[in-house]
């Protein structure tokens, strides 16, 4: 009985009083209980060394040889094992200074080290800080071993930015403009939206199902004509739909609502929001107007309502230049009221081949935009145009001239035409736009900083969207 009772006592864990991010050389002399993850264990000059870390950062554990038996349980120990540490922080000697870490300064001399979980077996990937896991290990694999992948600092960061970010929308909303935030309910009646229902059938009234909502939108309508005026949600949506890289069956949105209001109202809202959270989260300073398009301008200059701004290239109507022209295919689509759209890409004549634009990689980007062929012509250094035979000889001197001063293409440049209905040429081009500007590269997403973000509006839609590359 006695045993049992023992074994019924609460688990006794090490209460630790200081974090490893936290030590400094101010803690010098202080003795300290650590307990976090190892995740780095080396040995040197018959001493052990281990990397602890917590929630807070890391810092390095040296194990001290009048503790023999310290050193025979951190010599078994695996990296990312469970442990607790007491000690005594001190001074490192100026040469084993860690510039890198900061707490690189100071390290803690152990003289008790205990197990709380061990790792028995390899991992499966590493805990690293350098962003490789990613590129070499598969997703599923990742998944299968969430609790490990939510280890690695990346995403440590991401969810840490993440709550971040949410926090300073909470104050600005509710601090600033008196807005109330007010949960709705999950599981709801279904209604017409942009894409199918995930359905949750309902136990207590067989044959029926509840749907999981894709966004709070009549509910935050009810709540404006029940008098709370100023409305918000860190709201969950959910959206039967297929995966690509900017969707997913279910997702977090600042959902808000105003009562009295315009549009504009709504925009400056927004803009102050996001150069609040940006200044506050990030220190970065963002321009106090972003720039407008309407959903027009939008569409025919970039083929989307969300451009990526972190290139120039920009899509030109050259229907003018074909007017009259004698290549059949352009004639007939004038003639039935079509337009002629034009992307110059900036020495892309050298990078794509003939076979790349008439069957290989761009030709099949073109083909999933509804293209039914992509004319092409190469501007060659001595400036004399290749490409699809009809349509170089149809243009005349004049005629080529007023085109390459209509798209700047200077040689080695790459033109291509779109055409047919405005909304179908915009579509492909738009989608051609940021195909090959991957592929070239011209996307510097590294070095560019973040006063050169681009941000705008894009307005005259349905709702209004914001796009922040």
């Amino acid at each position: 009985a006695d045993a049992r009772l023992e074994r019924m006592q609460p688990l006794q864990w090490p209460q630790r009083d200081a974090l490893c991010g936290e030590l400094g050389a101010g803690d010098a002399g202080r003795r300290v209980r650590l307990c976090g993850w190892v995740a780095l264990r080396r040995s040197h000059a018959g001493l052990t060394f281990l990397t602890l870390r917590d929630s807070s950062g890391m810092v390095q554990v040296t194990t001290l040889p009048e503790y023999p038996e310290v050193y025979a349980v951190v010599n078994k120990l695996r990296v990312e094992s469970v442990v607790s540490v007491e000690g005594v922080v001190r001074l490192r000697p100026t040469e084993s200074i860690n510039a890198d870490m900061s707490t690189g300064a100071i390290e803690v001399a152990a003289d008790c080290v205990s197990v709380l979980n061990s790792v028995t077996r390899s991992l499966p990937f590493p805990i690293t800080t350098a962003d490789t896991v990613k590129e070499k290990f598969p997703e599923e694999v990742r998944l299968r071993f969430r609790v490990l992948d939510l280890r690695r600092p990346q995403m440590q960061s991401n969810l840490r930015l993440r709550h971040k970010v949410i926090k300073h929308i909470r104050r600005y909303l509710e601090d600033r403009h008196d807005f109330v935030e007010i949960e709705t309910p999950i599981l709801s009646k279904s209604t017409p939206e942009g894409a199918r229902d995930y359905l949750v059938p309902s136990r207590v009234q067989p044959g029926t199902c509840f749907a999981l909502p894709q966004s709070p939108q009549l509910f935050k309508q009810m709540l404006m004509a029940s008098g709370f005026e100023k409305y918000f949600q860190i709201a969950r949506c959910f959206r039967d739909e297929d995966l690509r890289a900017d969707r997913q069956p279910e997702f977090t949105q600042l959902d808000m609502e105003i009562a009295f209001t315009s549009m504009e109202d709504m925009l400056n809202l927004n803009e102050e929001l996001m150069i609040h959270i940006f200044q506050e989260v990030g220190d970065i300073k963002l321009p106090k107007c972003f720039p407008r398009l309407t959903y027009t301008e939008a569409m025919n200059r970039y083929g989307t309502d969300r451009p990526d701004l972190r290139f120039d290239w920009e899509l030109k109507d050259a229907s003018d230049v074909f007017l009259g022209s004698s290549f059949k295919v352009f004639a007939d689509t004038l003639e039935n009221g079509g337009v002629i759209k034009a992307l110059c890409v900036p020495g892309g004549a050298k990078v794509f081949s003939n076979t790349d634009l008439k069957k290989g990689t761009v030709y099949a980007e073109a083909s999933k935009a509804g293209a039914k062929g992509l004319p092409f012509l190469k501007v060659m250094d001595n400036g004399e145009l290749e490409g699809v035979g009809p349509l170089v000889s149809s243009l005349k001197p004049e005629k080529k001239e007023h085109m390459l001063e209509i798209l700047d293409a200077k040689a080695g440049d790459l033109i291509l035409f779109a055409l047919g209905e405005q909304s179908t040429a915009n579509q492909v081009l738009g989608r051609l736009r940021l195909f090959i500007a991957h592929k070239l590269e011209v996307i510097d997403t590294v070095s560019l900083s973040y006063q050169e973000l681009p941000s705008l509006y894009c307005q005259h839609i349905l709702g209004i969207l914001m796009r922040h590359q």
